[in-house]
């Protein structure tokens, strides 16, 4: 038995000797590597074992030394766009990975919206796919997609497999994410890696830390796996399973979706949201890169028997680019669906995302800012509204007049109202209210939005605070 002991002890120290380099699956052939930075790199070699690690772009070779455990972690200098490049990984077996493109590298991440391939759901198309995924093989565009993974505990892994654009891969990829980065793509002409890691009805707790979800006392942080009652919507489950493994790969910044789920939750959402922006930010310690989101989309949430107005939510969102730096919110208010929680305008929705990208993180010329309420003021029984960021003046998209804004006196009862304008200025009066002191618009659940500065929807607002 002891003979037999030690031979299973050499055999394990064998296999430990001659082990193979091995790293989280987004370090693999095909990979999108963010560009002119210092790409983290980790994974697994021979215990206590000195590696070499060599780029292609520059034939550098950078020394690292794994821990008792095999563990590693490095960097490497990426050059300015291009490729194909390969890195190869020695500890004395080699290891290489071939195919690398050095470009501009963007996670995307939130609910259904977000997760919504190409295809669609069934019987939920999204308008333009077919003709779009004929249209889009470019070797150029890479995507990658975090399989739903979700995790009482922090997992140091994630499936998925790195994708070339092309019609069958593109239509099983996330629609919102492959509009923006084909656009980033026209636009800067460099490669594009996207990581898609989003679960359809997901909570915005479920993508956070226990730590971070402190300050909300309602988030329900499940101490063992019995806690957990639903795998996308449970605080922490997603954050351990499908973004803490992504933590430090290099990247430009972030896309997000999501909102629908926090709808009935509404009043806490800006203040988790800005927390989530800054807990990730904290996590990847490489500074405040771009978070990017989009206000969800105007939809009948009666008809799925929830009785908050979800214009409520849309108004935190709102808040949010006010509240944490190098954030934007892409609006979407003629972009929903009355009947459907999954609107079809995806193309939309992902080029509104490339659209604050572009302008504000890439510093392209000649891109509008969605304009935003800014005041109001009474005259008598008119009400006149006032927006910043609408040099280009707002206006009705289907004529000179809308009928979506209401007006309330101090009894606090709403009243449609005539709306008109003059310059970047809406006027709005109600023949049943003589002195008005509250206006809204489109602040209900289902809106077809109709107002617009230069080419982009308005948010829906209220001047009013009054509790609903």
């Amino acid at each position: 038995m002891k003979r037999i002991s030690m031979f299973l002890a050499a055999l394990t120290l064998m296999a430990g000797a001659s082990a193979k380099v091995t790293m989280p699956k987004m370090f693999s052939n095909g990979m999108v590597l963010q560009r002119e930075t210092k790409a983290n790199l980790w994974g697994e070699a021979r215990q206590n074992a000195t590696m070499k690690i060599t780029t292609s772009w520059d034939k550098r070779t950078y020394l690292v030394k794994a821990d008792g455990q095999g563990k590693w972690k490095s960097s490497v200098t990426t050059p300015e766009a291009g490729g194909p490049y390969t890195i190869t990984f020695d500890d004395g077996e080699k290891t290489v990975l071939e195919n690398i493109l050095i470009g501009e590298v963007w996670i995307c991440s939130g609910q259904s919206n977000m997760e919504m391939q190409m295809k669609g759901f069934k019987a939920q198309p999204v308008a333009g796919a077919i003709s779009d995924c004929l249209l889009s093989t470019d070797a150029q565009l890479r995507m990658f997609t975090v399989k739903r993974n979700s995790q009482f505990a922090p997992v140091g892994d994630v499936s998925g497999t790195w994708m070339e654009a092309n019609p069958g891969n593109t239509r099983e990829f996330s629609a919102t994410a492959y509009y923006f980065g084909r656009l980033l793509r026209q636009v800067l002409g460099v490669p594009v890696g996207l990581i898609s890691t989003s679960w359809g009805g997901s909570a915005c707790e479920a993508w956070m830390t226990a730590e971070w979800l402190k300050a909300f006392p309602d988030a329900k942080i499940p101490q063992s796996e019995a806690d957990i009652k639903s795998k996308n919507r449970t605080p922490t489950v997603l954050y351990n399973g499908m973004l803490h493994p992504l933590i430090g790969y290099g990247m430009r910044g972030v896309i997000w979706y999501q909102g629908e789920d926090n709808v009935p939750r509404y009043k806490t959402y800006a203040d988790m949201l800005s927390t989530m922006i800054r807990g990730w930010r904290a996590d990847w310690q490489q500074g405040d890169f771009p978070f990017y989101y989009c206000q969800i989309a105007p939809y009948d949430y009666s008809l799925i028997d929830w009785k908050t107005n979800s214009a409520l939510l849309r108004e935190q969102q709102s808040k949010v680019e006010r509240m944490v730096g190098n954030t934007g919110m892409a609006v979407l208010m003629d972009a929903g669906l009355e009947y459907g929680i999954h609107p079809r305008k995806k193309r939309e929705a992902g080029e509104r995302l490339a659209y604050l990208a572009l302008r504000n993180t890439y510093g392209i010329q000649g891109i509008p800012e969605h304009a935003r309420y800014e005041r109001v003021e009474f005259r008598g029984d008119t009400a006149v509204v006032s927006f910043d960021r609408s040099k280009e003046w707002v206006y009705f998209d289907h004529g000179t007049k809308s009928s979506l804004f209401e007006v309330a006196g101090s009894d606090h009862v709403f009243y449609p109202a005539e709306a008109w304008v003059d310059r970047n200025r809406v006027y709005v009066k109600s023949s049943q209210v003589g002195s008005p002191v509250a206006v809204r618009y489109a602040f209900t659940n289902w809106a077809q939005g109709d107002l617009f500065c230069d080419g982009l929807p308005v948010s829906s607002f209220r001047t009013d605070n009054w509790e609903e």
